[in-house]
């Protein structure tokens, strides 16, 4: 069985994610865990929710794996370093989106405004015909990203939390799933984009 030291130096940590092999989560898992006390340093720092903070640590892990994957993290500064500019970005972002979704309250147009210029008897079959379309999309884009992103998210859209998705699924901690789950939100996304 393998185990993992306590003390895991960064470039061992590095090597296990870049070998890909089927210990790389475990890898992932505990660069995720060493740094994660930056999430309630960002809460104070920022002034963020922590789940505002918790949401931008998860994205800036999931963009730290990926650049070492691809080879864009070169080693040029420490692994912390690193993940924490990534990290303050990913915070500035969530407080620029907040301010801009409160604003962007009264602004309101689109699909709902032009719906209220149809007469009430079309506006409901026109409105059920846009629902069943978008669930057709959804369901062909989650049967598209396999199938543990798909009851991922399928669980996690019926309201289960992240630490009864790893229980089910297997995962070691609510981290580690609520990691996954944002990975496999991101899949969906891009299928998205790509429509």
């Amino acid at each position: 069985m393998f185990f993992f030291n306590k003390t895991l130096k960064d470039y061992d940590i590095l090597q296990g994610i870049r070998e890909g092999d089927s210990r790389r989560q475990l890898y992932e898992n505990k660069l995720y865990e060493k740094y994660h006390y930056l999430v309630r340093e960002a809460q104070f720092k920022h002034k963020i929710s922590y789940d505002d903070a918790q949401s931008a640590y998860s994205d800036a892990i999931l963009t730290v794996i990926d650049h070492v994957v691809n080879g864009r993290f070169e080693g040029r500064s420490e692994v912390k370093t690193y993940l924490y500019q990534i990290f303050t970005n990913k915070c500035v972002d969530a407080i620029r989106k907040s301010t801009t979704n409160k604003a962007g309250i009264h602004h309101t147009e689109g699909l709902d405004d032009a719906l209220l210029w149809i007469p009430d008897e079309s506006r409901t079959i026109v409105q059920k015909l846009i629902s069943e379309n978008e669930i057709a999309i959804l369901q062909q884009h989650l049967r598209s990203i396999g199938d543990k992103c798909r009851g991922i998210i399928l669980a996690w859209g019926e309201g289960f939390s992240d630490g009864e998705i790893a229980q089910q699924m297997g995962y070691n901690t609510a981290a580690v799933a609520k990691t996954s789950r944002l990975r496999c939100l991101e899949k969906l996304k891009e299928k998205y984009k790509l429509r």
